[in-house]
């Protein structure tokens, strides 16, 4: 997945459109040592770490 595609996955999952690149960057760099760390496909662990993002702004967003 190309990072500005990421970015725009980022934004709709509730991040601030101005942190999307950056963000996006690390989740993609992150997602690629998790694969190497754990055996898993790039797509498992960037599924992996969306859902655990998604978690984080979804809990934010209900005053957790």
């Amino acid at each position: 997945m190309e990072i500005s595609e990421l970015a725009k996955v980022l934004v709709a999952l509730g991040c601030p459109a101005e942190k999307s690149a950056e963000m996006a960057a690390q989740l993609d760099k992150r997602a690629r040592q998790l694969a190497a760390e754990k055996g898993r496909s790039y797509e498992e662990a960037l599924k992996h770490l969306l859902t655990l993002m998604r978690q984080g702004w979804s809990a934010k967003e209900k005053g957790f």
